[in-house]
């Protein structure tokens, strides 16, 4: 499968901002804090037809880079992987020493991921969904494969 991997364009930002409405709202809440997709950099995946089959959000702060959101439209194509290893380029390009990310508990599916591409976990903030859902009502209780929502599970790649 031949995919492209493109800087998010100013014509993907509308398409970007449908795929953060798809999860509640215009903005994610990470450690606490609202991030709106049009603040932010990234890449989109697209097939040889141009269709976007992938998304990666991130913002470099100081020698950090955090990745905000990824996803995969289209799974175990290597799409996914694909989005890291351009916010990785990124971020050493940036002078980044820690590439980080957050995801919830439920998530099995991305712990597993992001442990199979050399991401180790940091910390576990306990029940930090609580202070999540004050900022954005709409996460859900219950989560993937039935598994109630509460805490962060914030993961790290040392980049040097």
């Amino acid at each position: 499968m031949n995919v492209r991997i493109d800087p998010i364009a100013p014509s993907d930002r509308r398409w970007v901002l449908g795929v953060f409405r798809g999860w509640g709202a215009d903005f994610v809440i990470s450690r606490g804090r609202k991030v709106y997709s049009t603040e932010l950099d990234g890449f989109v995946a697209r097939e040889e037809s141009g269709e976007r089959i992938g998304l990666v959000t991130h913002e470099v702060i100081g020698d950090e880079c955090e990745i905000i959101t990824l996803d995969a439209f289209t799974k175990y194509r290597g799409v996914g992987t694909k989005l890291i290893e351009a916010v990785i380029g990124v971020a050493r390009g940036a002078g980044v020493k820690r590439l980080w990310l957050i995801t919830t508990n439920d998530n099995v599916d991305a712990i597993r991921f992001y442990q199979k591409r050399g991401f180790t976990i940091a910390a576990v903030h306990v029940d930090a969904i609580k202070k999540s859902r004050e900022l954005k009502p709409s996460i859900p209780l219950i989560g993937h494969y039935g598994i109630p929502i509460r805490d962060e599970i914030e993961f790290e790649m040392l980049l040097g």
